[in-house]
């Protein structure tokens, strides 16, 4: 063997992990193509493939960037599957059957290292060994279609959005109680848990955010976020929070403590043209993710196959990187996890 190569060789070998996550990646779940693409956080670079089940809707990352779980939501026929991706071992999948429970969407992990799914059909909250694949806990969470889920910082309490009745729902997880249930605003669907315990509802059939308290859910404040708001995250530092409305192709930026608004920022080029997707046509902004090592927010634009990227210093778009068909779900794998 050359020189070179044994020094590269060498090199590799001494790599706690592999090239490509010593840099960090995006996961974007990509509907339509019934994949997961890998693509580099320094510049947008496609790394990889995943094939996932049918309707690739939601994903989460474990803390310690070893896994991730993908919800299967299916297309016209509803599926019951979650995808788990073993990033630690070159990205391998398996799949977990989740029986009657049927259209998992939301899906975030506790602090124990399980997942909790919400199944529309079913109605139900479900905890899941993602390891063992076993179903630990199903709550019942009624009617209303339980759509997206958001948990306490210390995983004791998760709020369930319920789209078809604008309200949401407190769960304590240990004894799968309801403890309240609240109105929100039509249409309630993006739900995330701020920094300082209060949980915000994004309301798409409204073109309103409003903010709950996260004892009795009772509405402390109420924004406005015209253009289909459909998902809520915050920035690392807990200052912002982060709605993409969908119809208006647009990302609203809050003060997370003042409620006021720091910026609208223009997703899209005016005059653009766009694919139809499951809501229609549109430039359609879903899924939303900030990075939590660089001062970006990464918006999956799913009616026009791709990623903007927004500079979260100016509040401006920067980039866009190429994504598969019907991009939503978003997930990050930070530099040298996953090893």
């Amino acid at each position: 063997m050359k020189p070179l190569a044994l020094l590269l060789l060498a090199l590799s070998l001494s790599l706690p992990y592999p090239p490509a996550l010593a840099r960090g990646e995006l996961l974007v779940g990509n509907k339509s193509d019934d994949t997961v693409w890998r693509l580099s956080l320094e510049d947008g670079r496609k790394l990889g493939e995943v094939r996932t089940g049918p309707g690739p809707h939601e994903i989460t990352v474990s803390a310690d960037g070893r896994m991730a779980l993908v919800t299967d939501y299916g297309h016209q026929q509803p599926a019951h599957s979650l995808t788990v991706i073993d990033i630690a071992s070159d990205m391998a999948t398996r799949s977990i059957d989740l029986g009657m429970h049927r259209r998992p969407h939301g899906i975030r992990f506790l602090p124990d290292g399980s997942v909790l799914v919400t199944a529309e059909q079913s109605h139900a909250l479900v905890r899941v060994d993602p390891v063992g694949g076993e179903i630990l806990q199903a709550i019942e969470v009624d009617d209303g279609i339980g759509h997206m889920v958001a948990v306490s910082a210390d995983g004791t309490v998760a709020y369930v959005s319920k789209i078809a009745s604008g309200t949401v729902v407190r769960v304590e997880v240990a004894s799968g109680k309801v403890t309240h249930e609240r109105p929100a605003g039509q249409g309630a669907e993006g739900i995330e848990v701020a920094p300082d315990g209060n949980v915000w509802v994004t309301n798409r059939a409204e073109d309103t955010v409003t903010v709950h308290d996260p004892g009795t859910l009772a509405v402390r404040a109420t924004l406005d976020s015209p253009g289909f708001p459909i998902r809520v995250v915050f920035t690392p530092d807990g200052r912002h929070a982060l709605v993409t409305n969908a119809t208006a192709g647009t990302l609203s930026v809050f003060d997370a403590t003042t409620h006021a608004t720091v910026a609208t920022v223009p997703l899209v080029a005016e005059g653009e043209t766009f694919r139809d997707t499951m809501l229609g046509q549109g430039a359609l902004p879903i899924g939303v993710i900030a990075d939590p090592a660089r001062p970006r927010v990464y918006v999956a634009i799913s009616g026009a196959n791709r990623i903007a990227v927004v500079d979260s210093a100016t509040w401006k778009v920067v980039d866009y990187w190429d994504t598969g068909n019907q991009p939503d779900a978003l997930g990050i794998v930070p530099a040298g996890e996953g090893g």
